[in-house]
C-alpha cells in the first residue's frame, strides 16, 4: 500500500492560518496530529507536482510516493521563524526529490551520489571551459576548477558511462549477409576442461617418478578400467603383484603431489 493510501484520502485544503497554528502545535508541543494534518492538508498538492512528470513513463503513483515521502521530510524539518511560507518550501523541495528520483532511475548501475552529481557538474564545466579555453580542458584544470582530485574527475567521466548499459539481447548486424545476432551468441562460456589443466599438469610430473610397471598398472587401472587380472596378464605377472605394484605407485604419487600441489 502506497503512503498516500495509508495516509488516507479525505484531505482538505488547509487556509494560511490553519497551516500556521498547526506548525506551531507541531513545534512547540510536539502535537503529532497537528502534524498529520499538515501532511493530509497538503496530500494534493503532492499529487498535482507529480503529474506534472507523469509523461516521463514512470508510474503516477510511484510518483506520487516519492513526494509524499519529500513532504513528511519538509514538514518535519520546515522551520517557522525564518518567515517563509509553508508552501513556498514545500513546492521546491518535492519537485527536487522528484527530479532525483528520474536522475537516480536513469543510471544502469549504482553509483555514490556525489560522483552522481560530480559528473552532471563536469558535463556543464567542461562545456564553459571548452568555450573560454577554445579547446577541451584536461583533467588537471577540471580538477582545479571544480577544486577536486584529478582522481576524481577521471572517477566521475568513467562512472558517467554507467548511465546507461547494452543489452544481451540487443541485436547486431553480424555478416555481409545482413544476418543479425544477438551480444549474449558472441560471449563465450565457461571451458571446464580448464579446470583440469593445472591437475594434469601435476600428474604428468608425478608420473615419471613411477618406473615401468608401476606406470603400467596405474594408467590401465584409472584410464582404460582394466582389470587386475587383466593388467597381470599384460605384465606377465600375478594379480597379487598388480595390486602391489598398484598400491605402491599411489603411494608414491599421493607423496610427491602433497608436496607440489
Amino acid at each position: 500500500m502506497h503512503l498516500a493510501e495509508r495516509l488516507g484520502s479525505n484531505y482538505r485544503k488547509l487556509d494560511r492560518e490553519e497551516v500556521r497554528s498547526c506548525l506551531v502545535r507541531y513545534r512547540q508541543r510536539n502535537d503529532l496530529g497537528a502534524r498529520d494534518t499538515l501532511i493530509h492538508g497538503h496530500m494534493a498538492l503532492v499529487r498535482y507536482l507529480a503529474e506534472k512528470f507523469a509523461h516521463r513513463g514512470e508510474p503516477i503513483e510511484d510518483l506520487v510516493q516519492v513526494g509524499m515521502l519529500a513532504l513528511i521530510r519538509a514538514i518535519d524539518r520546515f522551520d517557522i521563524d525564518k518567515g517563509v511560507e509553508l508552501p513556498s518550501f514545500l513546492i521546491p523541495t518535492i519537485i527536487g526529490e522528484i527530479k532525483k528520483y528520474f536522475r537516480d532511475k536513469s543510471w544502469a548501475l549504482k553509483v555514490p551520489r556525489r560522483l552522481k552529481e560530480l559528473n552532471l557538474t563536469l558535463g556543464r564545466t567542461v562545456g564553459e571551459m571548452t568555450g573560454a579555453l577554445g579547446r577541451p580542458p584536461t583533467i588537471k584544470e577540471l580538477a582545479g576548477e571544480l577544486g577536486v582530485s584529478e582522481e576524481e574527475i577521471v572517477e566521475a567521466q568513467e562512472l558517467g558511462r554507467s548511465q546507461s548499459v547494452v543489452s544481451f539481447n540487443r541485436e547486431f548486424e553480424s555478416d555481409e549477409k545482413s544476418r543479425s545476432t544477438r551480444l549474449l551468441d558472441q560471449l563465450g562460456s565457461a571451458d571446464k576442461a580448464l579446470e583440469c589443466v593445472e591437475d594434469s599438469l601435476l600428474l604428468k610430473g608425478a608420473l615419471k617418478i613411477l618406473d615401468r610397471n608401476e606406470k603400467v598398472a596405474i594408467y590401465f587401472k584409472f584410464f582404460e578400467n582394466y582389470s587386475q587380472s587383466r593388467i597381470a596378464e599384460l605384465l606377465g605377472t600375478s594379480q597379487m603383484q598388480v595390486s602391489r605394484l598398484q598400491q605402491k605407485a599411489v603411494e608414491k604419487l599421493r607423496t610427491y603431489l602433497s608436496r607440489e600441489g
